[in-house]
């Protein structure tokens, strides 16, 4: 549901004692700059840059899938380049207000953000790490890591921020004449992956990268795609080398000892037993102390084994492929991604160059509008979309996904031949449609509950390709579920056999996450996230604009747990996935189902493993048995009778492929949450 700006924005401040030079003064950055932000090969916005004396205005704007920031900036800078005062105004993706300060005087700082004020003291030099800039400032910053021991520098609230020079390129210059030296940079230590940008010769902006999203100095814009595609090269080369340092591939037998295996199919556990693996594959299921020639023996101490868990609404990336598998999260139902990064991403995965979740992938159909996701296949014509669904069957898609631009009078024809193909169809309701025509259309799955419930509450001409489809929530308060409308869409719901996919995880980050608190989904890990991820849990997504809307906005979540309840009663399936990356929220999602819809916790581990196996036709998953695929992971504690159980996870195997998350987490910043088993080669 959103693009994360993977280029954080950065403030250099000092304290009055600073003798730090830069290698560019202010003088050599006057004057107007202009860039381009892209999105799949679309322009979806701008950043504006103007710097008069000591002063930088920075505008930035853009806008996708209907929503995106708004963003102005003001600093000003001393005359050695640092700023002295800075401020950020404007929303945020969802519609948050952003009113961020920084000011400096004497050897005093002092900031407020989203999440509150804070002041310090500074007896030597420190960045502050802003939570709402664009992406230029990072450029700022950039100039004082060149300069500091090791290119890393300590930073404010917390933490440190490395500079790291990837590479020299060169593009055709704008002019047609020459070419533009440019050298590409990666900053970490603020969250848990790197941000990569690129500067000229004099260490101007030239662009911020990432593989699906670009900010581009004007009249480079024919070179988005391949300055894209460095980004996606730098986090491929990142976390291949993430799996060789921790991928355990043995080359003897391994058996995992002592272990209460999750069955769910009598939803509970086995008498303790040892699982023994050998390649990709389960091969015995043996006495707890039994012990065998030429094996790795992992001790399980009494913990439990679960099989691998689906994320069923996930857009696969690498930088969130690992910390799936690490949290158990072995599958994925790939919701509408470019198909070429995509394809790549899956091969790597497959041959075992990266970690990843087997992907089963669905097909994204939109229509093009103002307000379109720029991603998967456009139409502009129901032949085109039907065109589209041929596109995805050539390419052995297992199904399809419409979405909310496109005519909603064109879905019967589209499930149709979908159907008539083999394949399944999903998505968002159309805009100026409703659940009803999507149902009758023969959807197999609706996703995201509001999608849904939108279409007892707005009045046929609203438009929910705009931020209404999720502010216009705050009507739910008012609806009767007894009322014949609710009804029907359910009957329909029953009587075609639909299933939903709620994401209901999203929802409440979206509609109980507030200012300075910690997001309720994540008051069990946020301690041990990185300093930056920790702030970003605690920020609303959505304005909140007074007591009254933040109370429209619980009651709603409310009624949207109230109609979830509702379907599940009537036998309407409810699929697991989140739109928020997996791994930690799905487990929150799981969780969520426990303590507010009314599984217990082996129903909700059997949905998630055995379940969606068996939904998505994988007959060699969901489940620990000699002749299947060897995807489970390892806890200390019962998950059946307590789900938080699955948030401490000890091992992982994916494919007879080890993973110790204790090994792996400090690379992301993270602070492991259990030790690693004991292991005997």
């Amino acid at each position: 549901m959103k693009i994360r700006l993977l280029l954080i924005g950065l403030i250099v401040l000092t304290s009055y004692s600073c003798k730090t030079e830069t290698n560019s003064s202010l003088a050599d950055h006057q004057g107007e700059e202009n860039y381009s932000v892209i999105i799949s090969d679309t322009k979806v916005g701008y950043l504006k840059v103007n710097t008069i004396g000591d002063t930088i205005n920075i505008d930035y704007d853009y806008k996708n899938n209907g929503r995106g920031p708004t963003i102005k900036e003001t600093l000003v800078l001393d005359s050695k380049g640092f700023p002295v005062s800075w401020e950020v105004t404007g929303n945020t993706t969802f519609g948050n207000a952003v009113n961020e300060k920084f000011s400096m005087e004497g050897d005093g700082a002092s900031w407020t953000d989203a999440t509150g004020s804070g002041n310090t003291v500074l007896d030597v030099p420190k960045l502050y790490v802003n939570q709402f800039g664009s992406p230029y400032t990072a450029v700022l910053a950039a100039r004082l890591l060149m300069d500091a021991p090791n290119n890393t520098l300590p930073v404010l609230p917390a933490g440190n921020l490395t500079l790291t020079k990837m590479e020299e390129v060169n593009v055709p210059n704008a002019s047609g004449d020459g070419e533009l030296a440019l050298t590409t940079y990666a900053l970490s230590g603020a969250e848990m992956n790197p941000s990569y940008f690129i500067v000229d010769e004099n260490n101007k902006f030239f662009a911020a990268i990432s593989p699906r999203y670009i900010v581009i100095r004007d009249g480079y814009e024919a070179e988005e795609k391949s300055l894209r595609e460095l980004a996606e090269n730098y986090s491929a080369e990142r976390y291949e080398k993430l799996q060789k340092e921790f991928a355990h591939n043995y080359t003897k037998k391994v058996r995992i000892a002592n272990v209460k295996v999750f069955d769910p199919k009598t939803l509970s556990l086995t008498d303790p037993v040892s699982v023994v693996v050998e390649d990709e594959k389960i091969t015995a299921i043996e006495a707890a102390d039994a012990t065998g020639d030429n094996e790795v023996l992992i001790q399980g101490n009494g913990g439990t084994l679960v099989p691998g868990l689906y994320e069923m609404h996930a857009h696969t990336g690498d930088n969130g492929a690992l910390l799936n598998v690490l949290a158990g999260v072995t599958s994925f139902r790939d919701m509408g991604n470019n198909t070429e990064v995509l394809s790549n991403l899956i091969d790597k995965i497959n041959s075992g160059e990266l970690a990843g979740p087997r992907i089963t992938r669905l097909g994204f159909i939109e229509g093009k509008s103002p307000y379109s996701s720029n991603n998967g296949i456009l139409v502009e014509t129901k032949e085109e979309a039907l065109a589209a669904v041929d596109s995805y069957d050539s390419l052995g898609f297992y199904g399809i996904k419409l979405y909310n631009s496109m005519n909603g009078e064109w879905a019967p024809a589209i499930v149709k031949k979908a159907h008539d193909q083999g394949l399944f169809v999903t998505g968002h309701v159309p805009a100026f449609s409703n659940a009803n025509d999507m149902l009758r259309a023969g959807y197999d799955e609706m996703t995201h509950i509001n999608q849904t419930m939108l279409g007892w509450v707005l009045e046929p001409e609203e438009d929910t390709r705009t931020l209404l489809r999720l502010t216009a929530m705050k009507r739910f308060p008012q609806l009767d579920l007894n009322s014949d409308k609710v009804q029907e869409t359910l009957d329909l719901f029953v009587a075609n056999q639909t299933a939903m996919d709620p994401t209901l995880s999203i929802h409440e980050r979206l509609m109980l996450s507030r200012n300075g608190e910690v997001t309720p989904g994540a008051l069990d890990y946020v301690d041990h996230m990185p300093p930056n991820e920790q702030r970003s849990l605690k920020v609303a997504l959505a304005q909140i604009a007074d007591d009254e809307e933040d109370k429209a906005y619980r009651d709603a979540y409310d009624k949207i747990v109230e109609t979830l309840k509702l379907m599940k009663d009537k036998g309407i399936l409810i699929v697991p996935g989140t739109d928020l990356g997996g791994a930690f929220n799905l487990h929150r999602e799981l969780e969520l189902y426990t303590e507010q819809l009314g599984y217990t916790p082996a129903e909700v581990l059997k949905l998630a493993s055995y379940d969606m196996a068996q939904y998505l036709g994988h007959e060699s998953l969901g489940s620990i048995e000699v002749g299947k695929l060897a995807d489970f992971f390892l806890v200390p504690g019962n998950p059946v009778e307590n789900i938080k159980a699955i948030k401490s996870i000890a091992m992982v195997s994916r494919g007879g492929t080890i993973y110790y998350p204790s090994e792996v987490y400090p690379a992301f910043g993270i602070t492991p949450f259990t030790e690693k088993p004991q292991i005997s080669e």
